[in-house]
């Protein structure tokens, strides 16, 4: 637990548990027999959906390729798991390239849910028993932020994607943040618009979880396994708003730099408007997931 010196120094720091904080330190935090019950039916909810979705795609895929049921999986799993999702504004449903913050590996199933998208996602996630599973259902492209020798080749994954799925969904930040934070964008993902395929638009997104922000995120040491428990663990539902804003063409902007700063700028004029107030430094009590502000910058 901080110390009320370091909770003095820092009131953000009130608005997190002793456990939370435990598990941003990358420690145990155990459940309570209450938090495994929910735990153990939540995770009996997902195979029943399972045995339900998982044989129905299959079974469509040996007589046409765009089955619909991983959508509908990832949309209901997100349910099971505790979020109620809300769509505000209208995502396109095809030759689409989302742009989006990214606050939880739940942003993948309910993002995934509402508009059928493939993903491009830390290859961490994939190590995640059953959620990287789920993931890879919807095509996710899992990639390694520090494999720079790959890009060429997870610039044509995401090609393939964008081709086979209709839409993509990029998270540029490279990693999660609390939801009251926004990370500068990192752009070589945003290569594969330089050039644009043809006819294909950007629609930047937000996602919101509103007082449930901090809780919910994965951030510092925690483990995805950790996370996804603790997650699942949780009392109750909790609102997920995902916020579709107006979608715009990346030929009109010149290069993906551009188009990355374009998508930033909106972004952040809607979390500023859903809080109410300027976003915040990424600064937490321990370092955020693979992101160290710079040697020399106010936040280091």
């Amino acid at each position: 637990m901080a110390s009320g010196s370091t909770a003095k120094a820092d009131p953000k720091l009130a608005r997190y548990s002793a456990e939370r904080l435990a598990a941003a330190r990358g420690e145990n935090v155990p459940l309570t027999i209450a938090g495994w019950i929910r735990f153990v039916l939540r995770t009996i909810g997902i195979l029943l959906l399972l045995l339900v979705f998982v044989p129905m795609h299959y079974a469509y895929r040996i007589f046409a390729y765009g089955s619909p049921f991983p959508m509908l999986f990832l949309r209901y799993t997100a349910r099971v798991v505790g979020a109620r999702t809300e769509i505000v504004g209208t995502p396109l449903r095809r030759d689409v390239f989302f742009i989006s913050n990214h606050v939880s590996w739940l942003d993948i199933l309910s993002m995934a849910g509402a508009s059928g998208t493939a993903f491009v996602a830390k290859w961490e996630l994939s190590q995640v028993p059953v959620i990287g599973w789920l993931c890879s259902l919807n095509r996710t492209v899992f990639v390694k932020r520090e494999h720079r020798m790959g890009v060429a080749e997870q610039i044509n994954a995401l090609k393939e994607a964008l081709q086979d799925n209709w839409s993509v969904t990029v998270f540029p930040e490279g990693t999660v943040t609390d939801g009251h934070s926004l990370l500068p964008f990192k752009s070589s993902m945003i290569s594969v618009l330089e050039p644009p395929p043809p006819g294909v638009m950007v629609q930047p997104a937000v996602v919101d979880y509103g007082e449930h922000s901090e809780e919910i995120a994965w951030v510092g040491e925690e483990s995805g396994l950790h996370n996804a428990m603790r997650v699942m663990a949780r009392r109750g539902t909790f609102r997920l708003r995902i916020i579709y804003l107006e979608p715009f063409s990346p030929e009109d902007h010149h290069g993906r730099k551009a188009i990355a700063a374009k998508a930033r700028k909106e972004i952040e004029e809607q979390l500023v408007a859903n809080l109410g107030k300027p976003l915040r430094d990424y600064k937490h009590v321990v370092d955020a997931v693979r992101y160290k502000p710079p040697p020399g910058s106010p936040e280091a």
